[in-house]
């Protein structure tokens, strides 16, 4: 599939509001991991405060009666048409509940071949999922499927820990995405680990995507590590 049919329905770089909903979602940046470790890191409490503030939306409504509902609302009935252009009506069905599943994700690089990891990784409790090369270029894919209806403000959290300490923390709003067939890729910006002999070593780090309904479709712990080269 061409690169940009398998972006966000809208434009995520943009603030989107709609008065459906009274909404804001803005655009960040996000990394497997950059070492910051600036005084807003240190206390550890973004995720947390991340679930307090999720905005209460109601109860989810399926997408034909969402449709239903809104053909009197022009410009709101207009914004759907756009979200919903490539979507098979037919084929929706009552579920109001939105299905998000993340199948897989790719870490590309110039230094060597895409490495795709199924979701869930498969490791052991003390075994790394993946080896990143340290100073190397990199960029995450995420392959992710979304089926019943539309899946509002979907965000993307990554925590990571060296030796207890937490030295990364970050998130990125994705955006709103309908339901479809074939599934979305969604590349996150190119990054560049830590380079030298203290960034190497062994990390563990948990991801989430989680909508703006505060419903949470992964949560995955796992580990990595930082070496002098690529794991052969």
């Amino acid at each position: 599939m061409d690169k940009a049919e398998n972006k966000s329905a809208l434009p995520k770089n943009e603030e989107e509001e709609k008065q459906n909903n009274g909404i804001s979602r803005k655009n960040s940046e996000a990394s497997l991991l950059s070492m910051d470790t600036n005084e807003e890191d240190d206390d550890g409490n973004e995720e947390e405060d991340d679930d307090k503030n999720v905005v209460v939306l109601g109860p989810q409504v399926a997408l034909k009666e969402q449709l239903e509902m809104d053909k009197d609302d022009e410009s709101l009935r207009r914004w759907k048409e756009t979200l919903l252009a490539n979507v098979d009506l037919s084929e929706v069905g009552e579920n109001p509940d939105p299905l998000v599943t993340i199948m897989n994700l790719t870490i590309s690089s110039p230094d060597r071949a895409d490495l795709v990891l199924p979701i869930p990784f498969q490791s052991g409790s003390n075994s790394a999922a993946f080896v990143l090369k340290d100073g190397s270029k990199y960029c995450l894919k995420f392959n992710v499927t979304v089926h019943n209806n539309i899946v509002s403000g979907l965000r993307y959290t990554n925590t990571v820990w060296k030796k207890g300490i937490r030295v990364d923390y970050k998130k990125v709003m994705l955006g709103t995405f309908s339901p479809q067939k074939d599934a979305y890729v969604i590349e996150l910006e190119e990054e560049t680990t830590p380079s030298g002999f203290l960034a190497r070593g062994y990390y563990t780090a948990k991801t989430k995507f989680a909508d703006d309904d505060g419903k949470c479709y992964l949560e995955m712990d796992y580990a990595f590590e930082i070496k002098k080269d690529w794991a052969r």
